[in-house]
């Protein structure tokens, strides 16, 4: 039985990992893509995901959504990590595709009240979309099977500021707001994404094994590593959006932690999420198999053109 996936996005290089993946793997229906502002601007994101749609030859449809935080003045994309416009220094491309009339929220109520019971959400960038969907139709939280969040940190220190992960700190309220849910909830978060690399020759397989979807990410590659390297004397790539996939399929290949969740709102800290009481329980992700988290994400890709 395949896992009926929506994927709220900023494309993004691991995002397009994180989509190929999608795609690709036999036990996954991607049903649709919902786009956020984050990693790059809405215009961008929403033309990535089209393309990436494209590129795997699937009927996806793309629903555009937040092009601004709920509350604070909008951070900067992430050029520096994604390029200007989200591919690295892959030349931007116009899809053939159009994107669904429907804005992201309202199509996010739609197909959960279309689909009760059925449907992952998987956020991969900032929680905007999310949080608007849940003011909309508030009943959705007990519609969904799971949320699966690429987001935040329990315990290992942010990637923005000392303990403020990416997505989490460009909307931080909507984050808190989807948090404070009624839902079942997994979070992916730093605390096992740094510890699962990609490197050089991981990719170099790829695009061996599947040139065109392998070639492409491999070709993105080189401008994703420096970043890292540049940061973090990485001689690679941390693989953030991919393991947040991965686990919607396989969740036995992580180990968590249950913990209710709050978000830091404002002050130095804005952008943290730290334990709360009196909330759901999310399952933090702590250890995972790397070695197996990474091979399913590498087969899989090798399956594809």
């Amino acid at each position: 039985m395949k896992t009926k996936l929506i994927i709220d996005t900023d494309p993004g290089i691991d995002d397009a990992m994180a989509i190929i993946f999608a795609a690709l793997h036999p036990k996954i229906e991607l049903m649709a893509m919902t786009t956020i502002f984050g990693n790059v601007t809405i215009d961008r994101a929403t033309r990535n995901a089209l393309r990436l749609a494209e590129m795997t030859d699937q009927d996806i449809p793309v629903a555009e959504g937040a092009a601004v935080p709920l509350s604070i003045t909008p951070n900067p994309i992430a050029d520096f990590v994604h390029g200007t416009e989200g591919f690295g220094d892959v030349p931007a491309s116009t899809p053939k595709g159009r994107k669904d009339p429907l804005p992201a929220d309202q199509f996010l109520v739609e197909m959960i009240n279309t689909h009760p019971g059925e449907i992952t959400l998987c956020p991969i960038g900032p929680l905007t979309n999310i949080a608007n969907a849940l003011a909309l139709d508030p009943s959705i939280a007990a519609k969904v099977k799971n949320v699966v969040i690429m987001g935040g940190s329990l315990h290992e220190a942010g990637n923005v500021s000392g303990v403020s992960e990416a997505n989490i700190w460009n909307d931080p309220h909507a984050a808190d707001i989807v948090f404070a849910a009624d839902w079942p909830m997994t979070m992916i978060g730093l605390d096992v994404t740094t510890q699962i690399h990609g490197f050089e020759h991981h990719f170099d397989d790829l695009a061996k094994a599947a040139p065109k979807l392998g070639g492409f990410l491999n070709q993105m590659f080189p401008y994703y590593a420096k970043s890292y390297y540049d940061r973090f004397t990485l001689k690679g790539v941390m693989m953030h959006d991919p393991s947040a996939l991965v686990a919607c399929i396989r969740p036995e290949l992580f180990d968590y932690e249950n913990a209710p969740l709050e978000v830091v709102t404002e002050g130095p800290n804005i952008g943290q999420t730290r334990r709360t009481t009196n909330r759901r329980e999310v399952a933090v992700a702590v250890s995972a198999q790397i070695d197996s988290v990474m091979n399913l994400f590498l087969d899989t890709v090798k399956s594809g053109s």
